[in-house]
């Protein structure tokens, strides 16, 4: 497959369960608020699942943004790479999670794993109904954010902030 852009992150989440949304904000805030060169594309993945694989088949190195239970404290950030990233995808937070996993795992069935994959994850402090992220969460998004640019930064991709909008 051609391949015009080598770089993808890939925001996952319900946005109608306050923290569950973090992917999809965060995937908004890059696409609005920041340039990169080379350029990369910024999806927001929502709760597709397995409507991501041509997406995981398509790049070489994908970043997938999301929450994750770490049994940590809330707002708790772990950056994942390749074979870590199974084991924590096995809890469940919410319905999208078994949808994650299996797109993981079909593609790597399928030969379809990018060369780099990474997961930037977050513990959420509330997955209950609602649109707002909760007060810990929005504390936490440059931290997330920040993380990101780090490795994009790594992959020799160049981050310039475009202003400062939401």
């Amino acid at each position: 497959m051609e391949r015009s852009m080598d770089i993808c992150i890939i925001g996952v989440g319900n946005i109608l369960m306050q923290d569950e949304g973090i992917g999809p904000k965060i995937a908004e805030i890059l696409r609005k608020n920041y340039t990169f060169e080379p350029n990369i594309e910024i999806i927001d993945g929502g709760t597709l699942g397995l409507d991501l694989l041509p997406y995981i088949e398509k790049y070489k190195k994908i970043i997938i943004i999301d929450v994750v239970d770490f049994g940590k404290e809330p707002g708790f950030i772990k950056i994942l790479r390749g074979e870590e990233i199974p084991p924590y995808l096995k809890t469940k937070l919410s319905v999208h999670h078994v949808g994650v996993q299996d797109l993981l795992e079909v593609a790597r069935l399928m030969g379809y794993m990018p060369e780099e994959l990474v997961l930037a994850g977050i513990q959420p402090e509330s997955i209950d109904l609602g649109l707002d992220l909760s007060p810990t969460m929005v504390g936490k998004l440059n931290e997330l954010i920040e993380e990101i640019l780090k490795i994009l930064n790594n992959w020799g991709i160049k981050c310039v902030l475009q202003s400062l909008q939401e």
